[in-house]
């Protein structure tokens, strides 16, 4: 049995300022970053993610930072995976007497290690089935790609998206067995940002422009001159999925750009649904006004650790 002190956990939707927040958190308490999010994990996107490794260098200090670019596209990367690595992380970084610090928007990964899933309750029974059926087609989508489910489902059939999750928490299931994976983690603090919906959309749509101004299109065209899959930068959903559709002459500029937009406020707004599920699972989530300043926020992080 693994025995993990203490973590901090900084969560929120897209756009939200995550990553600034927990390096400057980082650099106050003497923190290490562990990315909680399933597209960052991989080599060669880096715009379409928001993987700017520049935000961990503050005041001539850089923030060690882990599971960041630890797969190649063409690596399969599970839920499992994450708490295992997260769990070696954690391990690490508390031997080298530094707090670690969980950041990221992937709310499946970060309730996961948070309320210790041990997947042989994942198997296929009547729990899991409820639990799925009360899922949105959209948020089914979700989890089959964070579950690295590759194969071409129709878009509305959600018998067959609820199948397949069942058959790939069983399969990993087997896997998490052989690894025996055991932790308790004595002591957590999870903190979300939020900000109005309103505020949030005019955040995500002046990020995806300016993201689109700094060379997120030439990055796609770049993977794919690479050789990589169209479908599977299309599986990978939002920038990648909008952009090569674009590049293969199957949207216009304006309309990838609209249908990207829409798509970005659409999947901000299954992570805020996912954190008030995680809430009703039993993690205690203490909210911080995204409207607050910076140094407001810091502070309210400090007096509350």
């Amino acid at each position: 049995m693994i025995k993990i002190p203490y973590i901090i956990v900084i969560l929120g939707a897209t756009a939200t300022g995550k990553t600034k927040l927990a390096v400057r958190l980082a650099k106050d308490i003497g923190g290490e970053i562990i990315s909680a999010d399933s597209r960052q994990i991989y080599k060669g996107l880096d715009i379409g993610t928001g993987k700017d490794l520049q935000e961990y260098k503050l005041d001539n200090c850089e923030i060690a930072h882990h599971l960041i670019d630890i797969r190649t596209i063409d690596e399969p990367y599970s839920v499992y995976d994450f708490q295992r690595d997260a769990i070696q992380s954690i391990e690490q970084i508390t031997n080298n007497n530094k707090i670690p610090i969980i950041c990221g928007g992937t709310g499946l990964y970060i309730e996961a290690l948070l309320l210790n899933y041990r997947f042989s309750t994942f198997s296929q029974n009547e729990l899991l089935r409820d639990k799925l059926s009360n899922m949105s087609i959209a948020e089914l989508e979700d989890l089959s790609k964070q579950l690295n489910i590759n194969k071409n489902i129709e878009k509305n059939n959600r018998h067959r998206y609820i199948r397949a999750i069942e058959i790939a928490m069983q399969e990993q299931n087997n896997i998490l067995q052989q690894n025996d994976l055991e932790y308790e983690i004595e002591k957590n603090i999870v903190f979300g940002i939020r900000f109005p919906r309103e505020i949030l959309r005019d955040r995500i749509y002046n990020r995806l422009i300016a993201r689109l101004q700094n060379g997120m299109i030439d990055e796609v065209n770049d993977l794919l001159a690479q050789g990589t899959n169209p479908e599977k930068l299309i599986s990978l959903g939002l920038e990648y999925k909008y952009i090569t559709k674009y590049l293969l002459d199957e949207l216009t500029n304006e309309e990838m750009v609209n249908k990207l937009y829409i798509a970005i406020c659409q999947f901000a707004k299954r992570q805020e649904t996912w954190f008030r599920r995680m809430e009703r699972r039993g993690v205690d989530i203490h909210w911080i006004n995204g409207l607050d300043t910076d140094d407001d926020k810091i502070n309210e992080m400090l007096e509350y650790i």
